[in-house]
């Protein structure tokens, strides 16, 4: 079974056996790696050459691959990423930053999230997009841009509720934490935390408990985004987390990743200080993962990818630098099985550490 590995895709797996074939998003196309014989890791295959591929997803029910490209749309691929054509039809943003899916009555609905920030859904596996212009309709939508230059936002992840598909989380990258009870239709604009939005995760055995990575730290809500606090800090070593993640059969088990500042340091040091944190209890204590990484991660973790398989995790993390860190026991022990890719990276990142 191949899983994907980018910045904005489907990022949780569960798997019967660990798997050997990891696609990974990256700056310059789709790369194929996979384990061999002697347990290796290896490229075995490069596809949408030129691409700065943003988020990957294979779509379950029906096998199909999606890539989101920066500044190149929508691509899909019937055959396992080996031929790939565009699937942006009704699209009008092209800059594609987030993709997921969820299961309404029996029916696949996808969504997918641009720059400028809008959102799009496809009822017929993308085959044609229609867009939820209600989203630009709140508030504070004049106000979504990068100051000082006016920079667009974007939509950057999209979080579905599990038991509720009609209960929508979009994250607005910078400007807004948005949440929808009816598919997408309306929108209230939610407040009380730092308003560069990363991703929003739901607690699985309870809607009403959500956590969620900014700029500023992880945030938890136990009253489906009313009320929200501030449960990590930049002291705890990473000030600009990004992937986040709950085990979804053991809610106290969590992990976190992102760099130690903000990426306007990156450019005066030269370097991210990545790092990778996890919690044994649901988000109270935070414990910074050592074993095998980096004493200083240059390149921040861009992207990571966590796989369940016959009780056991098994973690995948991307970095800018073109490293790829994986943990076949819940973050313990980490080895490094491929260097030298192309960055994995958000937009321009990657170039701020060059």
């Amino acid at each position: 079974m191949a899983i994907c590995l980018s910045h904005g895709g489907l990022a949780t797996y569960a798997s019967p056996s660990p798997s050997d074939e990891v696609l990974v998003g990256t700056v310059a196309g789709v790369f194929r790696i996979h384990r061999n014989n002697a347990k290796k890791w290896e490229v075995s295959e490069r596809t949408l050459e030129g691409c700065h591929i943003h988020c990957l997803m294979i779509e379950p029910s029906s096998g199909l691959l999606f890539a989101g490209a920066h500044k190149g749309s929508l691509y899909v691929s019937k055959d396992s990423g080996k031929t790939w054509e565009h699937c942006d039809r009704g699209m009008t943003a092209k800059d594609v930053y987030c993709i997921t899916r969820v299961e309404v009555d029996g029916k696949v609905k996808l969504y997918v999230g641009t720059e400028p920030a809008r959102l799009f859904e496809s009822d017929d596996l993308g085959e044609t997009w229609t867009e939820l212009s209600s989203l630009r309709s709140v508030p504070s939508a004049s106000k979504w841009f990068f100051p000082p230059l006016r920079i667009d936002a974007h939509v950057k992840s999209v979080t579905v509720d599990p038991r509720d598909p009609r209960t929508l989380y979009a994250c607005i990258e910078q400007g807004a934490l948005l949440k929808s009870t009816d598919g997408g239709e309306s929108w209230q604009e939610l407040h009380g935390f730092d308003e560069d939005v990363h991703r929003v995760l739901i607690c699985p055995s309870d809607s009403r408990l959500l956590f969620m990575a900014t700029r500023a730290g992880v945030y938890r809500s136990q009253d489906a985004g009313e009320n929200w606090e501030q449960i990590t800090t930049e002291a705890m070593g990473i000030g600009y987390p990004d992937p986040l993640f709950i085990h979804p059969k053991r809610e106290d088990l969590m992990f976190v990743a992102g760099a130690g500042s903000r990426p306007p340091n990156w450019l005066k040091t030269r370097t991210a200080d990545a790092k990778i944190a996890r919690s044994r209890d649901a988000g109270k204590s935070w414990e910074i993962l050592r074993g095998g990484l980096p004493e200083q991660m240059r390149g921040n973790i861009e992207a990571m990818t966590m796989e369940m398989w016959d009780g056991q995790v098994s973690l995948f993390a991307g970095t800018l630098d073109g490293e790829i860190f994986h943990s076949d026991n819940e973050g313990d022990q980490w080895t490094k099985i491929v260097a030298g890719l192309p960055p994995i990276s958000k937009a321009h990142h990657h170039l701020l550490i060059r």
